[in-house]
Order: C-alpha cells, then sequence, then structure tokens
C-alpha cells in the first residue's frame, strides 16, 4: 500500500494554510482552487494551519483523484477516537482520497506539553485500535526517534522546513519503502534583497520554536545562522528562489537526496490567506 501512496501522490504536491479556511463565504473559492490544482498535475494537497478531516473534506468532495493530507494535525489538537471517527468517514465516501498526518506541534503553542514522543506513540495505539490504517498516516518528523516512528507505524514522514542535507538523513533512517515527502518553500522572485527579505519576514516565527532550531543545529548551522532573522546561508537552504532554473534545481535535489514526493509552498509578500493561484500556475508550469 506504501507502494500506492507513492504512487497516487506523485512527485510533487502543495503545501498550502489558504486552502484549510473555516470561513463558510469561501468554500466555493477554495474547492475551485484544489480543482485547478488537481488539473495543473499537482498530486497532492497538503493543509498547513493544524488542519483536520474536516478542512480536507471539502476539498476532497470537490476534486476526483488528487489526495488531500493534514500536515499536520497536532496529537494535542483533537483525540484519537475523534480523528478515526472523521477518518473513517471521509475514508468511506472517498476511498484512498485523504492522508492523515500528525505531528506533536512545539512546547511553546501547547500547555501541559510532555514527552512528545510517547505522546505520538500512544496516540498511534489508539489509532490502531479504532482501524485507521498505518499505510493511510504519515508523520511530521524531525528527529532520527520520530522518523524511525515514521516508518514503523505510518506510511512515511512529511517533514517541514527542511533541507536536501535532512532528506538524504530521514531516506537512511526509514529505508527505501516508507514515503518520504518533505516540505520546501518556493518564492517566485529573481531579486536576492527581495527575495531574502520575503523570506525572513516568514521564517521569523518558525525560528522561535525549538523543534526547528534544534533539528538546524543537527544539520550543521550554528547559533549564529539562526539568530537575527537568520543568516544568507540559512535562508537560501529552507528557501528556494531565484530564475526557474535555480528554482527547479533546489527542488530536484530533495529527490536526488532521496524524496519520493515535494510538497511545495509558495511565500508571497501576502499577509492574508490570498490564494496564490497564479503562483500556483507559474510553478506547475516550470515544473513541466
Amino acid at each position: 500500500m506504501t507502494a500506492s501512496l507513492k504512487e497516487t501522490v506523485g512527485r510533487y504536491g502543495i503545501w498550502s494554510h489558504e486552502l484549510r479556511s473555516e470561513a463558510p463565504d469561501r468554500r466555493g473559492e477554495l474547492a475551485e482552487a484544489a480543482a485547478e490544482l488537481e488539473e495543473l498535475g499537482y498530486g497532492a494537497v497538503w493543509l498547513g494551519g493544524s488542519s483536520t478531516v474536516d478542512h480536507a473534506a471539502p476539498l476532497i468532495g470537490a476534486t476526483r483523484r488528487i489526495v488531500v493530507g493534514t500536515s499536520i494535525q497536532s496529537v494535542w489538537q483533537r483525540d484519537a477516537a475523534t480523528t478515526a471517527a472523521g477518518f473513517l468517514e471521509v475514508e468511506t465516501a472517498h476511498p484512498g482520497r485523504f492522508v492523515l498526518g500528525l505531528g506533536v506541534s512545539h512546547g511553546p503553542l501547547v500547555q501541559g506539553y510532555r514527552r512528545p514522543y510517547s505522546a505520538m506513540v500512544g496516540y498511534l495505539d489508539e489509532l490502531d485500535k479504532a482501524g485507521v490504517p498505518a499505510d493511510r498516516r504519515v508523520l511530521a518528523a524531525l528527529g532520527p526517534r520520530m522518523l524511525g516512528l515514521a516508518g514503523d507505524r505510518a506510511a512515511g514522514a512529511v517533514p517541514y522546513l527542511v533541507t536536501p542535507e535532512h532528506t538524504a538523513r530521514a531516506r537512511e533512517i526509514l529505508g527505501e519503502q516508507p514515503l518520504l515527502a518533505p516540505e520546501f518553500k518556493v518564492i517566485l522572485e529573481p531579486d536576492p534583497a527581495r527575495a531574502r527579505e520575503t523570506a525572513r519576514a516568514y521564517l521569523a516565527r518558525y525560528l522561535q520554536l525549538p523543534n526547528y532550531t534544534d533539528n538546524f543545529l543537527r544539520l550543521g548551522f550554528t547559533e549564529t545562522d539562526i539568530a537575527d532573522g537568520g543568516s544568507d546561508q540559512l535562508i537560501d537552504a529552507v528557501f528556494a528562489w531565484g530564475d526557474e532554473t535555480r528554482i527547479r534545481e533546489r527542488i530536484t535535489a530533495f529527490h536526488e537526496a532521496g524524496a519520493d514526493h515535494v510538497a511545495l509552498q509558495v511565500v508571497t509578500t501576502n499577509t492574508d490567506d490570498t490564494l496564490p493561484r497564479e503562483e500556483w500556475r507559474r510553478l506547475a508550469s516550470l515544473l513541466g
């Protein structure tokens, strides 16, 4: 089943927090956008912003084949029984179209945060009992222990805010079979100063979260790289920017490092939930 999931999601998907809007007056717009992403050839839509199956279901209903996944639902956000019920409902209506992406979030964001690895193991145990199959869930794994769990107890991993070097290490830990689908941020801007300014504004929130900064340090970055909005070296490692050739090469580096699928997040200067539909079209054309 894992191989089938790899085939279904293909090589590229879109990661988007904008598509998880709960506003009733935007449902038509979101459905139309998801249908266009399917037509553009993307294999999956990954919903950011602590999404759940409730955000995914309308997009699945508006499309024919594209996979919709949570990237991610926090294990602290919704209990396993409720999650399983939602999964089984959408699976009955649309078999094979939903992937449950799970993560442990971050200590500064969760009251009562404790033993995240153990919390994930317990959550997966409950999902097993409720009938949610392991090959239809993925973990937002960064460190070695969680990556190992993603290979043993899920279909694979959907690491966020990583580099090709992390992907190579993750593939070694996971082995060949599990799905490895890192998220990667793209800025369709050729000017280095403007691109890095946009990147730093977006990255700022993540540099306050130890799970990400600890991972950067494991990858060989220094405290200096993490300080003051991020060094040019860090920015250029976790964002693709530049002309089409440069961006394509940066994305290809993830596949060469062992990724099966890359979840591409378009980052713009917009500070609201405007859908970057023109940028998604340009990116699809670039990927060819």
